[in-house]
């Protein structure tokens, strides 16, 4: 049995859900959208070019959730899920789960989204098991700031190496499965990386270096 471990955000769906769970928040009035989205597209762009950090992203993206509670949230959730991400789902990420799945592969997905957000993603999947970034609640509500390692960059590296070392499980044979330059160091990290709808920068190194190239789109 191996580990396989799968991004979220333009792996297995076809979209970035923070950016998709920002538009759904201006559609419901938590937030104006002529302001807000605008720069959080900014934001995404200047992240997936190495030139900002996650906790700047989320500094900014946070914002409507301030002092709103755990369970408001999840309310909210769980319908965007069903009917923005849903059919975002990339059919051939599913038959890669699938696939470990009947090797006996144990799934785990990791992700730099929200917890909030990637469990409730990954339950549609069927995946049970969840490494994202956390986030603060004080007296049951967000404040707006991170927890813990985000689930980011060489913090996805940490994060997994804490997972490891509580489930007793070891990353030999292991299976990364991304999209994004920004997972370079764990898909270095791992035995079997695979490049899935690469960007540029990834798909240089991807077959710069003989790594396996998937289209899911």
């Amino acid at each position: 049995m191996a580990l396989a471990i799968f991004d979220l955000d333009d792996t297995l769906i076809g979209g970035n859900s923070p950016s998709l769970w920002l538009e759904h928040l201006a559609d419901i009035g938590w937030l104006d959208r002529e302001s807000f989205i605008p720069r959080e597209q900014e934001l995404v762009a200047l992240y997936a070019a190495l030139q900002v950090s996650l906790e700047d992203y989320m500094a900014f993206c946070l914002q409507p959730l301030v002092g709103r509670s755990r369970e408001e949230v999840e309310y909210v959730a769980g319908p965007f899920v069903e009917a923005i991400i849903e059919p975002l789902i990339h059919s051939d990420g599913m038959r890669a789960i699938a696939k470990h799945r009947a090797a006996g592969d144990r799934i785990l997905m990791i992700s730099a989204s929200p917890t909030f957000l990637v469990q409730a993603i990954a339950a549609r999947l069927g995946i049970a098991e969840v490494l994202a970034t956390e986030l603060e609640l004080q007296h049951g509500h967000y404040s707006g700031r991170l927890s813990g390692i985000p689930a980011a960059r060489e913090g996805k590296i940490q994060r997994l190496a804490q997972w490891l070392e509580a489930q007793g499980e070891a990353l030999s044979g292991a299976h990364f499965y991304s999209d994004s330059r920004n997972d370079l160091p764990l898909l270095c990290h791992v035995e079997h990386p695979h490049a899935v709808n690469p960007d540029a920068a990834l798909r240089e190194h991807a077959e710069r270096h003989g790594w396996d190239v998937l289209d899911w789109r």
